[in-house]
């Protein structure tokens, strides 16, 4: 009995991360019917670790059921983003201006060799491996954060985004070009020494400036 307990929780965690690795790399758009009986083929299980699974993700935010349409893959929440990344603007800010002191040259080289990364995939957008490689980036900043809980609010919001949309870039693509030079701009505040203000206030911008071409972009 336990043993088919453990195989039938595997068969719905592998069920999961499938259908969440589709979802978030955009193979399953947003508005997308999700037949359970036709992902369950796909993947060569029964209908029920795809059920489970897709429980699991209608809890994150990913999924929505639609009377008489079924499960159905999730837009972005403007409302949840809209606070999520305000949130993730001012703690990120935070956290970039404490660890500045303790960012060294060869923090600075990874943190430049990908933006030249992200800078290359401008010329054939991928906006799901841009956004990887931006929270790379990123991580280089803020991951020397002296602060424990402000680093914490930090990964949740990250988390946060990712179960919102896996790239926001997929909807301002035009946001990626500035991104990639703020990025830059960024690393030669850190780089000269610039003061902790300086730093926030550029981290938090930056942040804020997406956020802001998100919007303008929705009400059009």
């Amino acid at each position: 009995m336990t043993e088919t307990i453990a195989a039938a929780g595997s068969k719905s965690e592998q069920a999961y991360q499938a259908v969440k690795a589709r979802i978030v790399e955009g193979s399953y758009t947003p508005g997308y019917r999700l037949v359970l009986a036709k992902i369950a083929g796909d993947l060569g299980v029964s209908v029920v670790p795809v059920r489970e699974a897709i429980r699991r993700l209608e809890a994150e935010g990913l999924v929505k059921f639609e009377r008489n349409v079924g499960a159905t893959v999730s837009g972005i929440d403007p409302t949840e983003y809209l606070y999520t990344m305000q949130t993730l603007s001012i703690v990120e800010g935070a956290a970039t201006a404490l660890s500045a002191p303790l960012i060294g040259a060869a923090d600075i080289a990874r943190a430049r060799a990908v933006n030249a990364e992200m800078r290359d995939c401008l010329e054939h957008f991928d906006p799901v491996r841009f956004t990887e490689l931006n929270q790379d980036f990123h991580s280089v900043l803020f991951e020397y954060c002296p602060n424990p809980h402000i680093l914490d609010l930090v990964h949740r919001g990250w988390n946060r985004l990712a179960s919102l949309r896996s790239s926001t870039f997929r909807f301002v693509p035009g946001r990626a070009h500035n991104s990639v030079d703020e990025h830059e701009a960024l690393l030669r505040l850190i780089e000269t020494g610039a003061d902790a203000d300086a730093i926030e206030k550029a981290a938090r911008l930056h942040r804020s400036a997406t956020l802001d071409a998100y919007l303008a972009q929705s009400k059009q």
